[in-house]
């Protein structure tokens, strides 16, 4: 049975609904803490498929965060080779990153709940679950990256243009979290409160409501979308 490798970066950033889809199939997975695992231990090959999960630090952030280094010298390895990797959030910049392109602070801090705009070959691809016709998506970023060489966008949102790219058919990347389960983001707005209390114009009361209004409808369609990508990899 295919293995995976999910990369965390603060615990209650988590697998979400792919812990159920990995469950479902027979799949192993495993969590590798970030700041804290043996990287030079780590096989970046090994895994049929790695998961770069989000994080509240920046890939900028390597003279504060040394093992930022190391997980971007894991992730060329792994690239290089074309071996299936999903990222999300701060995944999805961490792949940005490997692939050689810009990741920078965004014009505009997305927290909460608002559609993608699916573009282009994104209407065709898994992505299109994800349509703002099927569900709202939830954000949590204040960065935002250059989309890659030979990277196609897949989804953007008025605030940050490069929402979703998937790269040689084998990588997907999003700055969203589809993979978000509506009973955890309690988790969230927990872990997350010093940012919430600076950020205008949003609160955890806010989220709390929303997420009941929207919540439901990403685990579903998030599933959808994940089941129809982990297809394509035939693994």
């Amino acid at each position: 049975m295919p293995t995976v490798t999910a990369i965390r970066h603060v615990a209650f950033e988590d697998l979400g609904t792919l812990e159920d889809i990995f469950a479902a199939r027979g799949w192993t997975w495993r969590y590798v803490e970030a700041g804290t695992v043996d990287w030079a231990g780590l096989n970046p090959l090994a895994d049929d498929l790695v998961v770069v999960l989000g994080g509240p630090v920046a890939v900028y952030d390597g003279a504060d965060y040394p093992f930022i280094a190391r997980e971007l010298d894991f992730l060329r390895e792994r690239l290089a080779k074309k071996r299936p990797t999903l990222g999300l959030c701060l995944g999805a910049q961490m792949i940005a990153a490997a692939l050689g392109a810009r990741v920078y602070p965004g014009p505009v801090k997305e927290i909460g709940w608002s559609p993608l705009q699916i573009v282009g070959l994104g209407q065709t691809s898994p992505v299109k679950h994800l349509s703002a016709e099927n569900s709202f998506m939830f954000h949590w970023h204040g960065d935002t990256f250059d989309l890659p060489d030979d990277a196609v966008l897949l989804a953007s949102t008025e605030g940050c243009a490069h929402q979703a790219f998937i790269w040689n058919d084998v990588v997907l990347a999003f700055q969203c979290h589809p993979e978000v389960r509506a009973r955890d983001l309690e988790k969230w707005f927990i872990g997350h409160a010093a940012e919430l209390n600076a950020t205008p114009g949003v609160n955890a009361k806010l989220l709390r409501a929303d997420t009941q209004r929207y919540g439901a409808a990403l685990e579903k369609q998030a599933r959808l979308c994940f089941e129809a990508w982990l297809d394509t990899l035939k693994l």
